[in-house]
């Protein structure tokens, strides 16, 4: 009496995990394919909209960075209220910080879009800062190096490069922005051409 019925059958095994395959890869193209079309959609937008979509996507950032403030607030005001372990001063820094971040929080709210500048503004000067010290250390490890005029060349360019977004912040966020869409449509490319060419695995 045998009640595995599928597996006695002839080729009941190999049809099932042959069923499973074909399921996974389809699966793992469709993955690739839509992955890869909302990449390029997204990269075309920034590219031929760079301004507006980068100001939209820094508004964004700014809401999440407010609401983030808005709840940290709220809970140090929370833990400083409740808390029966807490001191005194400690307690006041609490109250003090929380207030902070809650003030922080709803100016933000207020003022997305000036938020936004600001943050863009933070995020290409900080860039700046790093591929500015990132060009010294490359000319001070350029004697040590194997490829001395590449080392150059790169610390050159990082400097150059740092320097660009120090002196003229928005317009290096523009065009840090306008690289990642150029990125994005590069690597969506790449994402659906996979789609087509997985193998069975």
């Amino acid at each position: 009496m045998s009640t595995n019925t599928t597996e006695n059958a002839p080729g009941g095994v190999a049809g099932s995990d042959a069923q499973v395959t074909t399921r996974l890869t389809d699966g793992i193209r469709t993955a690739f394919g839509v992955g890869g079309l909302i990449a390029l959609v997204l990269g075309l937008l920034i590219i031929f909209n760079p301004a507006k979509s980068g100001a939209v996507a820094m508004q964004i950032l700014a809401v999440v960075m407010a609401a983030y403030a808005l709840v940290v607030g709220v809970v140090y005001l929370g833990s400083s209220i409740f808390s029966r372990s807490m001191g005194g001063w400690s307690r006041v820094g609490h109250i003090l910080l929380g207030l902070l971040y809650v003030i922080g929080g709803i100016v933000m709210m207020l003022n997305i879009g000036a938020a936004g500048v600001v943050i863009a503004l933070f995020l290409s000067i900080t860039v700046g800062i790093l591929w500015l010290f990132e060009g010294v250390m490359a000319f001070t490890v350029a004697g040590k190096s194997d490829n001395k005029v590449w080392t150059i060349i790169y610390g050159v360019v990082s400097v150059i490069a740092g320097l660009v977004l120090l002196f003229s912040p928005l317009l290096g966020a523009v065009t840090l922005w306008l690289l990642l869409g150029i990125s994005m449509v590069v690597m969506g490319i790449v994402q659906v051409i996979r789609a087509f060419s997985v193998k069975s695995i």
